[in-house]
């Protein structure tokens, strides 16, 4: 036995517990930033921001601003709020997946069409809401950088958005696909091998 009924059950309530915890701060996050002041690192989209005051004739430029500002324009508070909310639709996600794969275990009916179906669901929203959230929320920031004038351009300089982008999601989400075949296979063996018996 790989997992016993009692870990099958306590990693059930686990996830549980952290879909409620988590979904209780992003909830709480996205409220607290649009209500008041909320500090943000933006990032600077020039190397022309010159660090000083480095000794041994060190020069350098920084990339990231970490800003306080009293209130959140609407536009890019609202792409922050998504973003938080779809970063936390990917967690969910995994946490479904966790549960469901517990409840599994735990049943030791683990090859269903649903469990294979609900695998490559969560892979799916996984990689999107994953992908999708870290845009919004790299776009929310280079305009919030912009707005408050923290790219310090010179005329004539053109500049779009910056991506701080984690391929992580994306990848888990893929495997996720595969996982979801996997399942499948197993499944048909499964029903194969009942009907030899």
């Amino acid at each position: 036995m790989i997992v016993s009924r009692t870990d099958a059950l306590l990693l059930m309530i686990a996830s549980s517990a952290a879909a409620v915890t988590t979904t209780a701060l992003t909830v709480w996050g996205i409220v607290d930033s649009a209500a008041g002041p909320v500090t943000l690192t933006l990032p600077v989209a020039t190397t022309r921001q010159a660090a000083s005051g480095l000794s041994l004739g060190t020069t350098g430029h920084y990339t990231a601003l970490d800003a306080t500002i009293p209130v959140l324009p609407s536009g890019p508070a609202s792409l922050l709020g998504w973003a938080g909310a779809l970063n936390q639709l990917g967690i969910l996600a995994v946490l479904a997946l966790i549960f469901l794969l517990a409840y599994r275990l735990r049943s030791e009916i683990l090859f269903t069409r649903g469990s294979a179906w609900l695998v490559g669901a969560g892979g799916i929203v996984l990689a999107l809401s994953g992908t999708v959230g870290q845009i919004l929320d790299s776009i929310a920031r280079s305009r919030l950088a912009d707005l408050i004038g923290a790219h310090g351009r010179v005329p004539g300089e053109y500049y779009l958005f910056s991506v701080d982008f984690n391929v992580g999601p994306l990848v888990l989400g893929i495997a996720l696909l595969l996982v979801a075949g996997v399942f499948e296979f197993g499944r048909r063996l499964q029903k194969d091998t009942e009907g030899l018996v």
